[in-house]
């Protein structure tokens, strides 16, 4: 297939400055979205003696859900509760209170804190990958931005189509760096651009769902979308509460009968997740038990029960869901990796740190493509974006290192302080790192954050070993996977980072003299 001139380069145009305008904002996205593959191993990181807890049993959920229920009246109306299991070896309880503010229970913890135990460096990391750390505005301004990817990605695959195969596995490495770095971020985009579509169309279908009911309302449902919206979204049929005292509620025979109603229906691997409660104490009380299972792309499936007697109200397990309920479970599967086995998750956190690669190389690309080649001094626009580039991306790598090791310090020093502080710490040393590239050279910006970087990543498993005795290879040995695995792609990424600073240190003494990454000569 051949197109014009015209039309590549209007394809080009677009290209650019499409992921230009969204590029720092999807930096953060991939690199913070390949660090929630492993959102089910930082709890046990961030409190590693929690490794040694025996893990809650049945009873033990059912007291956390007795006391909060006996406290709280607000919880009466709604209140959820992840089981105890692999990815949360002690239950936690969570509802919202008359303002409207989530509040969290844990076993002889039932007062209601507005924080989850365990969880803050995950929160963390997704809140980046999700909102950029921004409330309520950040979600939509990333659907947004996944719909500019998708523009980016689609006038990308027309500008490389004409000589696709021929430049595929082109990598060309020599005294020309922009070619070896075009050549790249080619390769690179070509070859994972299915997963990179479907990122982009799922994360937009995720971060907009909002705003598309909002839309779509007064369009095609004539205003009553959104009282549809609970019996669309959920599996246990919304009832009003009759008023009248019913039974307690029986977790273990609840759990049971879960999964009795799987079992009936195909689904023979079942493991209960969470549950959510409604209008607890009433006769009408309804259960929605929420579980995984293997051999489908959604995973999560959930049935729903009467909670006084167990009588099965609806399902929407794996085969049997409806069209809406099987679209979100499996747009949430394909964006987050939630699928098949540990060959996904690196697939996916390897497709993340590529597509930080690529939006930082594209940003590297346009730097040198506005070079002058036979001028010393250099344009303010190159400048800027060097700078720019530099304190965004790789500020944002060192910030995140710097959250990680706070997270230990502050559990040794002051653990009700945890998820209040590595958030001032994340985005202070951003900060931080953006003000001081934009004060020095690009040159030495790029190699002084990209050692910070290196540092810090790599003090996230020293301090780690050193506050907990839980070094990579005493974890090994002992069988703790979760905290091996985190402080190894540790360790990978400081490795990484320091060839980065090394590599940048030879460009700007030995490269080209009037690039804006060259060291004064």
């Amino acid at each position: 297939m051949k197109f014009s001139s015209h039309t590549l380069r209007t394809f080009t145009t677009l290209h650019t400055w499409v992921g230009l305008v969204a590029g720092f904002a999807l930096f953060v996205a991939f690199y913070a979205g390949a660090l929630t593959l492993f959102h089910h191993d930082l709890p046990l990181w961030q409190t590693p003696h929690a490794v040694d807890t025996p893990a809650a049993s049945l009873d033990d959920a059912q007291r956390l859900l007795d006391g909060v229920l006996e406290r709280h009246p607000a919880a009466r109306t709604h209140v959820g509760m992840t089981f105890p299991g692999g990815d949360h070896p002690q239950p936690i309880a969570y509802w919202q209170d008359a303002k409207g503010t989530w509040l969290y229970a844990w076993l002889d913890h039932y007062d209601g804190s507005i924080t989850p135990p365990q969880t803050g460096l995950a929160e963390l990391v997704n809140e980046l990958h999700y909102s950029l750390g921004l409330p309520v505005a950040g979600t939509y301004l990333m659907g947004i931005v996944s719909l500019l990817y998708g523009v980016a990605l689609l006038s990308g695959l027309v500008i490389h189509l004409p000589k696709l195969f021929g430049d595929l596995f082109a990598l060309r490495p020599g005294r020309n760096l922009k070619q070896m770095w075009q050549d790249a971020h080619n390769v690179i985009g070509v070859l994972s651009l299915p997963f990179h579509l479907m990122f982009a169309v799922t994360g937009a279908l995720l971060c907009l769902i909002f705003l598309q009911m909002a839309a779509l309302n007064p369009l095609i449902f004539d205003g009553k979308l959104l009282q549809a919206v609970p019996a669309a979204m959920d599996t246990a049929p919304v009832r009003e509460p009759s008023g009248q005292s019913g039974n307690g509620t029986n977790l273990r025979m609840l759990h049971a009968r879960a999964i009795e109603v799987a079992r009936a229906q195909g689904v023979a691997d079942f493991e209960s997740a969470f549950l959510k409660l409604a209008h607890a104490g009433d006769a009408n009380a309804t259960i929605e038990i929420t579980g995984e299972s293997g051999g489908t792309l959604g995973p999560l499936g959930a049935v729903g029960l009467d909670a006084a007697s167990g009588r099965l109200l609806s399902s929407q397990l794996p085969g049997q869901r409806d069209a809406n309920h099987a679209t979100l479970s499996a747009a949430y599967a394909l964006h987050f990796g939630e699928f098949g086995n540990g060959v996904v998750v690196w697939l996916y956190f390897l497709l993340g740190l590529g597509g930080a690669f690529l939006f930082y190389s594209g940003n590297l690309l346009w730097i040198e493509s506005r070079r002058k080649r036979r001028q010393v001094e250099q344009g303010r626009a190159q400048i800027n974006m060097a700078r720019a580039t530099v304190g965004v991306c790789i500020g944002l790598c060192v910030a995140v290192s710097a959250s990680f090791v706070g997270a230990q310090i502050l559990e040794q020093v002051a653990p009700q302080a945890v998820d209040h502080g590595i958030r001032w710490i994340c985005f202070a040393t951003w900060a931080a790192c953006a003000l001081w590239a934009a004060v020095r050279r690009p040159d030495q910006a790029a190699r002084e954050l990209l050692w910070a970087a290196a540092i810090s990543t790599t003090l996230v498993a020293v301090v780690h070993g050193a506050l907990t005795g839980y070094w990579p290879w005493a974890s090994a040995a002992r069988g703790y996977w979760p905290l091996f695995w985190v402080d190894a792609v540790a360790l990978a990424l400081a490795f990484g980072f320091a060839t980065l600073a090394r590599a940048s240190l030879r460009r700007a003494r030995h490269g080209d003299p009037n690039s804006v990454w060259s060291a004064p000569r």
